[in-house]
């Protein structure tokens, strides 16, 4: 491959071009040719060129297949705005701690690829997470489930879905006494927040007096496919949703997503002004709800996001939907 190469594709906008040329460095492992032609990019987008997408490729096959001390360098805030995934957790997903620790200064990036390589079962040690910077344990507690990393590309990515099981189809009672909206609706909905904000997605999320099936029929249908579910399979769940990006939209990671089903979970226990709380007593006081997942339908595709949340003592309910096609 001739670096010459870059300064002409740049000067055509041939953006297809380049994407070949960074497929190709990267083929031959010439690091140095990518971040060139990163460099050179960027100035270009300064002079009015429309490649700024060949840039943020570029830091997306550094972030994915280079070196860890080449992929640390692209680990910072505001890189690879396009790609994929976030670039912390794009090299994360290729490296381990142990290549990535000495490499990573930004305080953020770091703490937050350590609690990403935590999560993917790493041996990271606990002081390696600077706890200013995140709300949430950085590893996996008890009652949490394995949670399913994402899987990169060269093309895309790849995340398992939580696999629920059979559901049942059941006839839903009455509607409920819908109540205002609170804490823990603003939470469900805030899960699906880029489906909604940078996708084509729609979501609704309300509490009512009452039991779960209630509350989903609340939001509409008289019939669904249910399936009762532990805590950890609504914390895997919540986390894959809340990660995602949906159809269209920017993919937060594993990390964000688990923050944001912790602060979900904390919302339905009416522990949100205890934050950030105690693991073990959220982990408790979580398994004494009853979870649901549901479906309106057979799901055709696209992404879906449907929960329903009781807590049996208070006689409340909560119900969410969402759902953002391709």
């Amino acid at each position: 491959m001739d670096r010459k190469n870059i300064v002409e594709l740049i000067e055509a906008s041939d953006l297809d071009g380049l994407v070949r040329l960074v497929d190709g460095f990267a083929n031959m492992r010439e690091w140095s040719a990518i971040q060139e032609l990163v460099e050179r990019c960027g100035e270009a987008v300064e002079r009015g060129k429309q490649v700024w997408g060949a840039a943020h490729y570029g830091e997306y096959r550094l972030a994915l297949d280079a070196p860890a001390e080449i992929a640390a360098t692209v680990v910072v805030p505001g890189a690879g705005r396009f790609a994929p995934g976030p670039l912390w957790e794009v090299a994360a997903s290729s490296h381990s701690w142990d290549e990535l620790d000495a490499h990573l200064s930004d305080p953020t990036m770091r703490s937050i690829v350590a609690q990403e390589r935590a999560l993917r079962g790493d041996g990271v040690p606990i002081d390696a997470v600077d706890v200013d910077h995140i709300d949430v344990p950085s590893h996996p507690q008890p009652w949490e489930p394995v949670y399913a990393g994402a899987v990169y590309r060269s093309d895309g990515v790849d995340v398992a879905g939580p696999e629920l099981g059979d559901m049942l189809w059941i006839d839903l009672p009455e509607r409920a006494t819908r109540l205002a909206d609170d804490p823990a609706t603003d939470a469900l909905i805030d899960l699906v927040l880029p489906w909604l904000e940078e996708s084509s997605g729609r979501g609704e999320a309300l509490v009512v007096e009452g039991s779960a099936e209630e509350a989903i029929r609340t939001l509409g249908p008289s019939r669904a496919r249910v399936k009762e579910i532990e805590l950890a399979d609504a914390m895997q769940l919540m986390t894959w949703t809340a990660a995602s990006g949906g159809a269209y939209g920017r993919r937060r990671g594993t990390p964000a997503g688990r923050a944001a089903a912790w602060w979900a979970l904390a919302c339905l226990l009416g522990m949100e002004d205890d934050w950030p709380v105690d693991p073990k007593t959220l982990g408790e006081e979580g398994d004494t709800l009853r979870w649901l997942a549901w479906e309106p339908g057979d799901i055709a595709g696209g992404w879906s996001f449907h929960m329903a949340i009781e807590d049996i003592d208070e006689h409340l309910a909560w119900a969410v939907s969402a759902a953002d096609e391709k």
